[in-house]
């Protein structure tokens, strides 16, 4: 059976299930795979462990998921642009595990390699290492943080072709290309759909044997602004 598939529903089909973890790519509004975020909210599955930087904005990415109470609990970096969540963690009914970013970050990539536990000087002293192992290298004490594998990964690229090869734009690569190595199952949304041998190899970042499944995001596919900054136009 090829990967692609009609849209982010069938993507999806006989994948999800309550009480699963799931990787969502993307840092803020920025790659992340919102049809693919969408398909989750529609299938009605809860009780969620999230992985990912943060959790959208409240109309948006993630925060869809927050909406719909289907997220139990977050392994993020940062929360602060997202109410809902805010809302839910005060009153107590939204786990939270905070990672420092890089932390994160190498978290997902150990797992992604096979590595189960790393040590990181990051976090020592504060209550981030607080229940967690630890230990002396050359006169510095460090605490151990464990790889992360998931049950889903779910990630958007720039480009893609049919066995699953990603090409992923700019800044919207973030945390894509790792996460897509970082879960038993992954599923793309790619922009552009190519056929096999059209990639540039020396251009392609996620090989596609870490692809299972591939959906090619429609023309009014919108790419939502987090936060816009402008300026006064100088005059001549």
């Amino acid at each position: 059976m090829g990967k692609v598939y009609r849209d982010a529903q069938d993507a999806l089909a006989g994948v999800l299930r309550d009480g699963m973890m799931i990787m969502s790519g993307g840092f803020g509004l920025c790659g992340i795979p919102s049809l693919l975020i969408g398909a989750i909210r529609e299938s009605g599955v809860r009780d969620l462990t999230i992985v990912s930087n943060n959790a959208g904005i409240d109309d948006a990415g993630l925060g869809l998921l927050l909406q719909t109470r289907q997220v139990r609990k977050m392994i993020s970096s940062y929360v602060g642009e997202n109410a809902t969540f805010a809302r839910q963690f005060l009153a107590g009914e939204l786990e939270i595990e905070f990672n420092p970013q890089g932390t994160l970050a190498e978290r997902i990539r150990a797992g992604g390699a096979g590595i189960p536990a790393f040590y990181t000087k990051t976090g020592v002293g504060t209550a981030v290492a607080e229940g967690k192992p630890t230990a002396e290298f050359d006169g510095e004490t460090y605490v151990q943080e464990r790889g992360i594998v998931a049950d889903l990964s779910i990630i958007h690229a720039w480009k893609g072709d049919e066995e699953g090869n990603l090409i992923y734009r700019r800044t919207a690569r973030n945390f894509n290309p790792m996460m897509a190595t970082a879960a038993r199952m992954t599923v793309a949304q790619v922009e552009h759909l190519v056929q096999p041998g059209d990639l540039d190899p020396d251009h392609i970042v996620t090989p596609g044997i870490f692809v299972k499944r591939l959906v090619q995001v429609g023309p009014g596919f919108e790419k939502r602004i987090e936060q816009r900054t402008t300026r006064k136009k100088l005059m001549a």
